[in-house]
């Protein structure tokens, strides 16, 4: 490998730091490369991964690392890194592209040969080898056909671009049409969701099996609202959770969720571990555990949270981004273990325990080794051991702890230490919900640690960035990093409340307003309307991996009207949701996210303001914490504080507690005793 370093040694992006002994003349997207493509007249390629991508590190090995390949990249290509999770922008792009040039799905790493004037993409793919095998081509064979078709089939290039050119601007423009918003969506959303349920192993995709979070609240929001109506998709939302709370997809010894499965039973994952998935997923866990009591669903909330607070936080308090799938050269490496390993660690009776638990007494699971996925529940060993649930729960949870201690000595799999404004917004927010439902003050402050953070870091001069690392932030924020954190900042003010933060929530609905809102159509872009021009600039309602941004801009937007009484937000939240109606109808799986605002249109959300004394108060705001109330917003504020001007009329009439609850912008009478509070809330 040589020693020499290319230009990525400045990057930011640890993804991009782990290509800067390439021999691959690497750039970033920047000005410098784009010029150079067109003054050189040479295409573009432009390879976009991430650091916890095994793939990526594959290729890298295999390509970048080769002087060879890297020759005929040098010689015919302007070739361009890219980091997914610093670009969105460009990543979304793309990966249409790539979807309309291919006819399938993409993926990580993403390799495209742009045009060098305009950008356009001609050729894609996602992963080559170096070598030809799986029926694909080698990479260097790739590079030498594109050089060749670029030189001496242009015409043929230009055409197919204008098509696809034309594509991408039609994709880009949101439907004109719009569709009924009605119950009528949400009985749709349930049916689709039923016939895709795999009934045996949970879930609502094929293998690879992802959590799509919002599925599943879907399911428990539908059941909250409907009750025995709605008892088979409650069912189905329950045991998908259950299914991935027990099984390989969450680390049963250190917490924490991973990327997908790669089996249909939640067993063998892909051991990357990113934030999103993990800030979306625990507040679904607590939610459910609220309707529905369950060991398993707070144990996976508050492991998670330890994993979290133990290896994912900074020391600034930011949130890092990811942990890679590989160490020492191997995904998986740092997860399993052998039956020999662990009976060295365990006494023979918690072994005995662990080993029927976990499937140490069975066939390997993992290239030899066994990595732990719940085999027998707590109900189970107790059934065949003899000792109780308590029991067993003890002597496994003891046995956690002395494995985790031993996997701690082990190389680790690396971690992303950049901090993304978005994935911090989802994961604040899990993390809150958490606190106040489970009672955990800690994890109410290493979030709001967090949220701190990003309000000093990346909020300079009345807008967002979207990235941090080493003191430095950089790249304009998209919509995503504006409505997570609108979202997360709300529930801020349910836990601890902070006039300061109400402000900054209003400053940044309206930035996000007056930088993304498309006036035309409703809804918001994806990028600002200052972003750099790229070859389109998409406006997509859909969910991916994370939640619409659309969809939580929506939400948020919704929540902020109501508590401020500002109409204005509520009509940028209602525009979003006309904007996006067609698609909704079309395809109501695609859109999970936006049925929550759709189902604060049809039947409003609820604000509860509680003034009094602060131990007063704080015993009201927790007993409602007990239940799961859906678009129901409490926000205790004690009688020492300053009253921001949309609240001036919540005042305590006497020495206790007077609640003030609005449905809508209507509200009741106030309210002085906790059980007619609750009694109200229905």
């Amino acid at each position: 490998m040589p020693t020499s370093e290319n230009r990525l040694a400045q990057a930011i992006s640890p993804y991009l730091q782990q290509h800067k002994n390439n021999p691959v003349d690497w750039y970033q997207w920047e000005d410098e490369a784009l010029q150079l493509a067109r003054s050189q007249d040479k295409p573009i390629l432009l390879s976009i991964g991430y650091s916890a991508c095994h793939w990526c590190h594959v290729m890298a090995h295999e390509s970048f690392e080769d002087e060879k390949t890297a020759a005929l990249m040098n010689e015919y290509f302007i070739n361009i890194k890219v980091d997914r999770e610093e670009r969105p922008d460009l990543d979304k792009i793309y990966q249409l592209a790539q979807q309309l040039l291919n006819r399938r799905s993409g993926g990580w790493p993403l390799t495209m040969f742009l045009m060098p004037d305009d950008h356009t993409p001609f050729f894609a793919g996602t992963y080559f080898p170096p070598a030809e095998r799986y029926g694909m081509r080698s990479f260097k064979s790739i590079l030498q056909a594109v050089h060749e078709a670029f030189v001496h089939r242009r015409q043929d290039i230009e055409q197919q671009n204008q098509g696809l050119r034309e594509h991408l601007q039609k994709i880009s423009q949101p439907q004109a049409r719009r569709a009924e918003l009605s119950e009528e969506l949400f009985a749709a959303m349930s049916r689709q969701l039923l016939d895709e349920y795999d009934r045996k192993h949970g879930g609502f995709t094929p293998r690879p099996k992802f959590p799509h979070a919002y599925f599943s609240e879907f399911c428990l929001r539908q059941y909250q609202r409907n009750g025995a109506q709605q008892q088979e998709l409650f069912d189905a939302g329950l045991f998908t959770l259950r299914k991935m709370a027990l099984g390989g997809v969450f680390d049963q010894i250190g917490g924490g969720f991973c990327r997908y499965s790669t089996d249909e039973q939640w067993m063998i994952p892909h051991f990357e571990k990113m934030l999103y998935d993990n800030g979306q997923l625990m507040p679904v866990y607590v939610w459910a555990d609220q309707l529905q009591p369950d060991p398993d669903f707070a144990r996976a909330v508050n492991l998670t949270a330890d994993w979290l607070m133990r290896e994912m936080q900074s020391s600034e308090g930011g949130y890092f981004s990811a942990q890679d799938a590989d160490s020492e050269g191997e995904e998986g490496r740092y997860y399993v273990w052998t039956p020999e390993q662990a009976a060295e660690i365990l006494s023979a009776d918690d072994y005995k325990i662990v080993s029927q638990a976990y499937g140490l007494d069975r066939s390997a699971n993992f290239e030899g080794r066994w990595y732990p996925h719940t085999f027998k529940t707590d109900t189970q060993l107790a059934a065949k051991t003899g000792l109780s649930e308590s029991e067993i729960r003890q002597a496994l949870e003891r046995a956690r702890q002395q494995l985790l201690e031993v996997r701690n000595l082990r190389i680790r799999p690396g971690t992303d230490d950049k901090v993304l404004t978005s994935w911090n917004g989802l994961m604040i927010r899990g993390m809150l919900v958490a606190a106040r439902a489970l009672d955990r003050p800690r994890y109410a402050d290493s979030a709001l640690q967090a949220l701190e953070f990003i309000r000093g870091s990346v909020w300079q001069e009345g807008r967002l960035l979207a990235s941090w690392k080493d003191g430095r932030a950089n790249l304009n924020a998209y919509l995503d990093d504006y409505a997570y954190l609108l979202l997360a900042i709300l529930e801020a003010l349910q836990t601890r409340w902070d006039n300061s933060l109400l402000q900054w929530c209003r400053d940044l609905a309206d930035s996000m307003i007056e930088l993304f809102a498309n006036e035309n159509s409703g809804g918001f872009y994806f990028t600002s309307h200052d972003h750099e021009q790229l070859i389109m600039r998409s406006q997509g309602f859909n969910d991916d991996a994370m939640p619409s941004g659309n969809a939580i801009a929506a939400q948020a937007l919704y929540y902020l009207g109501f508590l401020s009484g500002q109409p204005r937000y509520l009509d940028y939240a209602e525009r979003t949701l006309d904007a996006a109606s067609m698609q909704l109808a079309q395809q109501p799986m695609a859109y999970a996210a936006m049925f929550n605002p759709l189902e604060i249109r049809l039947h409003s959300a609820t604000i509860i303001i509680l003034r009094g004394p602060r131990q007063e108060i704080q015993a009201w705001r927790a007993q409602l914490d007990r239940y799961y109330l859906p678009d129901v917003l409490c926000f205790a504020i004690d009688d020492a504080s300053e009253l921001p001007v949309e609240l001036q009329d919540k005042k305590p009439l006497d020495d206790g507690v007077t609640a003030y609850l609005c449905q809508g912008l209507t509200c009741l009478p106030p309210i002085t005793g906790l059980a007619d509070l609750v009694d109200n809330l229905g």
